[in-house]
C-alpha cells in the first residue's frame, strides 16, 4: 500500500503555505490514522508455535511436580507486581 501525495508550489506562495497544504492533504488521505491503528496490532501466533509452547509448559509443570514428590524442590508461588 503506497500512497503518493504530491504538492507543487504555486506562484507567489510562501513555503509555510506549501507545508500547510501538504500536511492538510496528508491528514485528509488518512495515512497517519492507518499507521497508528496498526502500530500495536499483534499478529496471531501460528498453531505450531502455540502447540510447542503448550508442550513446553506442560513438561515443565510435570517435571516440577516430580521433583516436589521426590523432595528435591519445594512448591513456590510466583511473585506478582514490582517493588
Amino acid at each position: 500500500m503506497i500512497t503518493v501525495i504530491e504538492v507543487k508550489k504555486n506562484a507567489n506562495e510562501s513555503n509555510m503555505n506549501l507545508i500547510r497544504r501538504f500536511t492538510r492533504k496528508v491528514q485528509e488521505s488518512g495515512i497517519i490514522q492507518k499507521v497508528k491503528s496498526k502500530r500495536y496490532n499483534k499478529r496471531a501466533d501460528s498453531k505450531i508455535k502455540v502447540k510447542v509452547a503448550t508442550l513446553k509448559r506442560l513438561t515443565r509443570k510435570k517435571n516440577l511436580e516430580k521433583l516436589i514428590k521426590l523432595g528435591k524442590a519445594t512448591k513456590f508461588t510466583k511473585k506478582r507486581g514490582h517493588k
